[in-house]
């Protein structure tokens, strides 16, 4: 992997799997009455309504208007699991913003629409280290591979702190995951910055991050930061060694947890 900052013109409209072994990934912004068909074929798909509404039909079930959010800073997210070997036929009832976490399975499972009051919400950290996570398909989730959950991170906010990582196939304390990082921010001429480091300093990159681009995690460290005044979104796609979220802390940063007495008051930011 050249870079690990990905321009929104590599996915979209069209699947990039970056180089990974398992994760893709690819977002469509559909005009309202346009339609888009597609197949999964040996991967398993988590399809999610960024914004808008639209209707999905598959030979393995129909789902009529599904979505509602404006963007994803307004409300929580209807998220579609189809199955490998699925075709299937999206029409945009209102203009709607998508985006598709693709996954390689091998094996089959029901397909699912997981909807707002199905996602998890978890107020994590403390002080300016405090995110909002909404879990879509968790650990528990009926999948083969494929872990996706949506995080935000109040400006001038830490996140993924500390630093942790999942490199190492070392169950339960931690799983070989590939991640992949999808920004959005509340204003587009907002930005994160992303670190990405392993311990030897083999990767060692600090990236500064705009609206609709995308950071590979290969491997290593990942700390975020959303810049003042701007609030930062982005939508997580995990798959690797085992269907868990266990990673390991930095051991140079870990003590910053014993810190926390409070959590930003300012979360959550998004509400049901």
């Amino acid at each position: 992997m050249s870079s690990l900052l990905v321009r929104p013109e590599v996915f979209l409209d069209r699947i990039e799997s970056f180089g990974y072994e398992y994760l893709s990934f690819e977002t469509r912004k559909l005009a309202q009455g346009q339609q888009y068909e597609g197949e999964t074929g040996g991967n398993e798909l988590a399809m999610v309504l960024l914004g808008g509404v639209c209707s999905v039909k598959t030979p393995r079930g129909e789902w009529q208007r599904i979505g509602g959010r404006a963007s994803v800073f307004d409300g929580l997210p209807y998220t579609l699991y189809l199955p490998v070997a699925t075709a299937f036929a999206i029409s945009a009832d209102t203009e709607s913003d998508l985006a598709f976490c693709y996954c390689r399975a091998e094996e089959q499972h029901p397909a699912r629409l997981v909807t707002p009051d199905q996602v998890r919400v978890e107020i994590r950290g403390g002080g300016n280290a405090t995110r909002q996570i909404h879990h879509m398909l968790s650990p528990e989730f009926p999948a083969h591979r494929l872990l996706v959950v949506e995080v935000f991170t109040p400006a001038g906010n830490w996140s993924s702190y500390p630093p942790h990582k999942h490199d190492v196939h070392n169950p339960p304390g931690e799983v070989d995951l590939e991640e992949i990082y999808y920004y959005r921010l509340d204003r587009p001429e907002g930005y994160a910055i992303q670190k990405v480091y392993t311990a030897d300093r083999r990767i060692d990159q600090t990236l500064s991050v705009r609206d609709g681009e995308l950071v590979l995690i290969p491997e290593g460290y990942h700390p975020v930061v959303a810049a003042h005044g701007y609030n930062v979104y982005y939508l997580n796609a995990l798959a690797g060694s085992a269907r868990s979220m266990a990673a390991s802390d930095d051991p140079d940063y870990a003590w910053v947890r014993d810190t926390w007495r409070e959590q930003d008051p300012r979360l959550p930011m998004v509400k049901r």
